[in-house]
């Protein structure tokens, strides 16, 4: 088991592996895998403690998961809470909830699957990288600590009569941990990797080699050239890594195999008091000092990075700014070390003392998320006003614009102004991962409409739900993100699951025979006059007509190439700054003029809702029109029931 003659070249270790993120982070945004580094280390570190402790006769799970709470907790609670406080006065109100909900993730040690759940959810696609998005590995770490103890607890019962085997025991638990995981990590990664990159079951891999290589460091008689060897590999592997690989691209997977077992041979390396060692980049004092301050400098560079990009408004710091960047978060690193963390560890705690100052950090921080919740909501704007004199929305394109007032939906809240479909009675559509979802009614419906497509026609649902209400109509919503009702995928070619979810869609249809499909008419409406009607649209609709059921095709909405509600906010809304002229992302015909197409196919243009004559502005009516740069609000989609009515019932046989 790893002694303590290899705190210094664990310290150095951690000072390279900080040093190369926050390098990284500041310089070109690139993942090095300093943070894999950090999990090696991790388990190197815990199960040594664990295994010696399982020798002596007792691995007291209690104290040792107080000790834990009082070494990350302290500098964890200080950086979360201000970030509450410097977020609240620097980021714009269009980013609150989504830090908000985060600091709330990281506070409980789940950012990682708040992250991972973001990361498979199409509504999330407008989070911008938050404050504390970098806890993620912090909470991976601390669900490790926690578990792992339990897993060795239970090995030495279910081993007790052979205390002697231990050793052995826990290599071959750790040896089907590595395997394992890693092949889920290689799995997912290929098949999901944003998803993978924050999965802790795609890292456990990584800790198991730490653990392994805790409990064979010192069974292995190798030779001192062999270990200059390896650590002179082991540092350049680390140093080359970040340069050579885009971790957040491509990690975890096999990729994160170079990170970690450089990390491993810097270990294996050790401090072989030859003069040509790498250990000597290990254990200069300066090298030391940062390892030791790596956990509050890892967590305040990341806030001061994003926050000093927001406060300059820029994607990029520069050189100066990363130096700036740097030495700011290192100052705090320092200060927290000094005033937090030296003076929490020299107090004296029982056991029991660790957790009640956990939890009472943990209130502390979830306390003060709440006042920030709190705050963000007396921005709302009441959408009671919705369609009336104040905020007529689409109908000020026929009547005129009124007076201004406070933009709908809210700054605070309009990347959550989704129509959620998934509130309606959902179930999974037979070999495909998306749902079909139907609106709940009262009574019997007089019709049944399906609204097929991606989630432009997602939010035009907001249109459709107040005529359905006024018709006794039901909506039925086949509905999957960058995949429109197609026979094949329109977006991504190599996209196999949006055309088996088109072809099961369209069996479904057959199978329900609704009164009337609404799907899109067009698609990839960006300046330069790109829209088209592609064939697999009419192919679809062909396909509707030998069903005998009508189809309404609504021609889609612009794309821009920036995020409106930001534009806005950055711009102001005096002149219109941030919309488009209607001539440059729509031609006077549209494309499905030109085509011939089956006679059971109404057309909707939405051209005349979303632009008056010359302009398609950001704004319409005191209601915003789009929540980023290509979907349309909630809200504004509901301004426009009342002004495509008459269209709508005509074309579905009303």
């Amino acid at each position: 088991m790893p002694p303590a003659r290899f705190r210094p070249e664990l310290q150095g270790l951690r000072a390279f592996a900080v040093a190369l993120v926050v390098i990284h982070h500041v310089s070109d945004g690139r993942v090095s895998g300093g943070v894999d580094v950090f999990f090696l280390i991790s388990g190197f570190l815990l199960t040594g403690q664990l295994a010696r402790a399982a020798e002596r006769g007792g691995l007291h799970l209690r104290a040792r998961w107080s000790r834990m709470a009082r070494r990350l907790l302290p500098s964890a609670t200080v950086v979360l809470l201000a970030t509450i406080v410097a977020g609240a006065l620097l980021l714009p109100e269009t980013r609150w909830p989504q830090t908000v909900r985060e600091v709330v993730a990281s506070a409980l040690f789940l950012e990682n699957w708040q992250l991972a759940a973001d990361a498979v959810d199409y509504t999330a696609r407008n989070n911008t990288t938050s404050v504390v998005q970098h806890f993620w590995s912090l909470s991976i770490q601390v669900q490790f600590f926690v578990v792992f103890p339990l897993a060795v607890a239970l090995l030495t019962l279910v081993a007790h009569r052979a205390p002697h085997r231990l050793h052995t025991h826990l290599t071959a638990m750790l040896l089907g941990v590595f395997v394992a995981s890693l092949s889920f990590s290689i799995a997912l990664t290929a098949a999901d990797q944003p998803l993978a990159y924050f999965h802790s079951l795609t890292r456990l891999w990584e800790f198991a080699l730490g653990g392994l290589l805790a409990l064979w460091i010192d069974r292995v008689p190798w030779t001192r050239g062999e270990r200059v060897t390896f650590g002179w590999i082991g540092v350049l592997g680390l140093v080359a890594c970040g340069f050579v690989l885009d971790g957040g691209s491509v990690f975890p997977g096999y990729a994160a195999l170079w990170p970690t077992l450089s990390g491993a041979l810097v270990l294996l390396g050790g401090v072989t008091r030859s003069p040509y060692g790498a250990h000597r980049l290990l254990l200069p004092r300066p090298v030391q000092f940062l390892g030791a301050i790596s956990y509050p400098l890892y967590l305040w560079h990341w806030p001061v990075l994003v926050l000093f990009m927001v406060a300059r408004d820029q994607d990029e710091v520069g050189p100066l700014g990363g130096i700036a960047v740097i030495a700011v978060s290192t100052v705090l690193a320092v200060l927290t070390s000094r005033f937090v963390e030296s003076p929490v560890r020299r107090l004296r705690f029982r056991d029991v003392d660790g957790y009640r100052y956990g939890a009472a950090a943990m209130v502390t921080v979830l306390l003060a998320a709440a006042v920030w919740q709190f705050a963000a909501a007396q921005r709302e704007i009441p959408a009671d006003g919705l369609g009336g004199p104040q905020y007529p929305g689409a109908a000020a394109l026929v009547d005129g614009e009124p007076e201004p007032a406070p933009l709908l939906p809210a700054p605070v809240s309009v990347y959550q102004d989704w129509v959620w479909v998934q509130d309606w009675d959902c179930a999974p559509l037979a070999e495909v991962r998306s749902d079909i979802c139907t609106q709940p009614v009262e009574a019997p419906p007089e019709k049944r409409i399906m609204v097929v497509g991606d989630s432009h026609l997602e939010q035009f649902i907001a249109a459709f739900v107040p005529i359905a209400r006024q018709h006794d109509w039901q909506l039925i919503g086949a509905l999957r993100g960058a995949c429109p009702f197609s026979t094949v995928s329109e977006v991504d070619p190599n996209d196999a699951e949006c055309v088996a979810w088109n072809a099961a869609v369209a069996d479904r249809i057959a199978e329900l025979r609704p009164d009337a499909v609404v799907t899109l008419a067009t698609r990839d409406v960006r300046g330069g006059l790109t829209e088209q009607t592609p064939p697999g649209f009419v192919e679809q609709w062909r396909r509707m007509a030998d069903l005998g059921i009508p189809v309404l095709a609504v021609r889609d909405n612009p794309r821009f190439t920036y995020d409106v509600p930001d534009c806005v906010r950055q711009r102001g809304r005096e002149g219109d700054p941030c919309g488009m002229d209607r001539d440059t992302v729509y031609a006077a015909d549209p494309p499905y003029a030109q085509l011939d197409v089956p006679p059971n196919v109404s057309f909707l243009d939405l051209a005349d809702y979303v632009c008056d004559d010359t302009r398609c502005p950001a704004e319409i009516g005191n209601v915003l029109v789009y929540l980023d740069d290509n979907h349309l609000t909630a809200s504004y989609a509901t301004t426009m029931a009342p002004v495509i009515e008459d269209q709508v019932v005509s074309a579905v046989g009303g």
